[in-house]
């Protein structure tokens, strides 16, 4: 049901365009920048939110560089 890809961006009639993976389906933010994702999460829980900035910004960078609008 997804539409035509545009700029490794994906549309279809329920949602507004979304980054593509590299099979041109939708990306969803929860399966995007693992690379950043885990470290940052195993920080928080580890050692609190306040103590992981640097790996929250890495993530909300790699995010945003995939297209998403965080």
């Amino acid at each position: 049901m997804a539409g035509p890809i545009n700029s490794g961006l994906v549309s279809d009639e329920t949602t507004s365009y979304l980054p593509a993976d590299t099979e041109g389906n939708p990306l969803k933010p929860c399966c995007a920048c693992p690379e950043t994702k885990r470290p940052r999460d195993q920080c928080i829980f580890e050692n609190g939110e306040e103590n992981c900035q640097a790996l929250i910004n890495a993530h909300l960078e790699c995010m945003r560089k995939l297209g998403f609008k965080i």
